[in-house]
């Protein structure tokens, strides 16, 4: 089973109750979402293995420590993940950016895929799948699974909210999948939002009903 990454650093905590308040607007809305997004970043490649390498400083030659190139990539899922792109991108600027969009059919309730752009070398990356709201965990599974179906196998998941009910869906679909989160939730009221949460992230993101 993947394990679930539930941040509870005051920063973090402290910016998402800000986003969470129904008066905060479109513009602090999108820079507290950048924000959490680059903090959460930071723990997600936590683990990212080192080489040593040899440089010179101003005073002296030493070995010191560097990445030892393990490629980054962002997925984020259309469009409220786009809000948590640049946060990311800020930390880690060589990281490369697919993307997925997803939409429910009508008649199924299942994600049908209507787009998916990815670097042509994403089966070598460690992608970091972005999406503000894990409620269903149903478009989440599903980018998931477009991912793996093009031979991507080291994929992350990161969330800013998500409901138990989310987190269960992703953890029986994908048990080699990590999740990191910045909150966990009470539930899903019958129209499948997070309670308490904080409404549609991409509407609140862009600025649209």
């Amino acid at each position: 089973m993947g394990k679930l990454y539930v941040f509870d650093h005051p920063l973090i905590q402290h910016k998402l109750s800000i986003m969470r308040d129904k008066d905060t607007g479109s513009k602090e809305f999108r820079e507290l979402l950048n924000e959490i997004g680059m903090l959460m970043a930071y723990e997600v490649t936590r683990d990212l293995p080192l080489e040593d390498v040899e440089i010179e400083t101003p005073i002296c030659k030493c070995t010191t420590k560097m990445l030892s190139g393990r490629k980054l990539g962002v997925v984020p899922i259309l469009r409220a993940g786009l809000g948590m792109v640049d946060g990311i991108l800020n930390l880690v600027p060589a990281a490369k950016v697919g993307h997925i969009g997803l939409y429910r059919d009508p008649n199924t309730k299942k994600p049908v895929e209507y787009y998916c752009k990815l670097p042509s070398d994403a089966h070598e990356r460690l992608l970091i799948v972005v999406d503000p709201m894990l409620a269903t965990g149903g478009s989440s599974s599903a980018a998931i699974q477009f991912l793996k179906d093009r031979g991507c196998t080291n994929i992350r998941l990161m969330c800013l909210i998500g409901a138990p009910e989310g987190i269960k869906t992703v953890q029986q679909a994908h048990p080699d999948v990590d999740i990191y989160i910045a909150a966990v939730d009470s539930y899903l009221n019958e129209h499948a939002y997070i309670v308490p949460g904080l409404g549609d992230a991409g509407d609140r993101l862009f600025g649209t009903k």
